[in-house]
């Protein structure tokens, strides 16, 4: 058994994904208390509603919080960053430039954490960590293309339904104009009769 020194720190990741529906001219906000050296990696996308955009930030804590990270009118982003101070970091996400259409935000905050260690590992606990932490990455790829397809989806059949009626449209147009000429040159080869 491999003994390492108590200075060297246990990694723990946590992971979470959410859906949120932001209304016209709405704003949520989350909070997650981090400490020190904690690393922090939020990605979201937009999954429907108007141009597919929204505004997005991050704030440290304090009195007078900084922003970290800002992207505005954007549809897809990824932030990460290292904690510099103990408290409650913020993010936000904004649809208050919008007036009329709502939004549909999915979005994946991942976390690791650094607790100290006793200073044991076995081997077989470092395998299912690293194992445990790649399984992550799949399942947060699972996530990611569930939503394109859910997006990729929406457009496909908006599409179809405009195709659909453009359609429709058409044959209408091609039957009027049908009985149009029609009804026009048979008026052209009647025979009239002066008296």
């Amino acid at each position: 058994m491999t003994t390492l020194p108590p200075t060297l720190s246990r990694i723990v990741k946590v992971g979470s994904c959410h859906t949120i529906d932001i209304a016209a001219g709405g704003k949520e906000c989350f909070f997650e208390e981090l400490h020190a050296e904690d690393k922090m990696t939020v990605t979201y996308q937009v999954a429907g509603g108007g141009h597919l955009d929204i505004n997005f930030w991050v704030k440290d804590p304090g009195p007078r919080p900084k922003v970290l990270f800002q992207q505005e009118k954007k549809d897809t982003g990824t932030y990460s960053f290292t904690a510099d101070k103990d408290g409650r970091y913020e993010y936000c996400f904004s649809n208050e430039y919008s007036t009329v259409s709502g939004k549909t935000v999915s979005f994946n905050v991942h976390g690791i954490m650094y607790i100290e260690d006793e200073g044991h590992v076995a081997p077989i606990e470092k395998e299912i960590r690293l194992l445990s932490q790649a399984l992550e990455v799949v399942k947060d790829e699972q996530e990611y293309i569930v939503t394109r397809e859910r997006l990729h989806r929406n457009t496909a059949e908006s599409t179809n339904d405009r195709v659909k009626y453009w359609s429709i449209l058409q044959t209408g147009l091609l039957i009027a104009v049908c009985a149009w000429q029609v009804f026009y040159l048979k008026r052209f080869f009647e025979v009239k009769r002066v008296i």
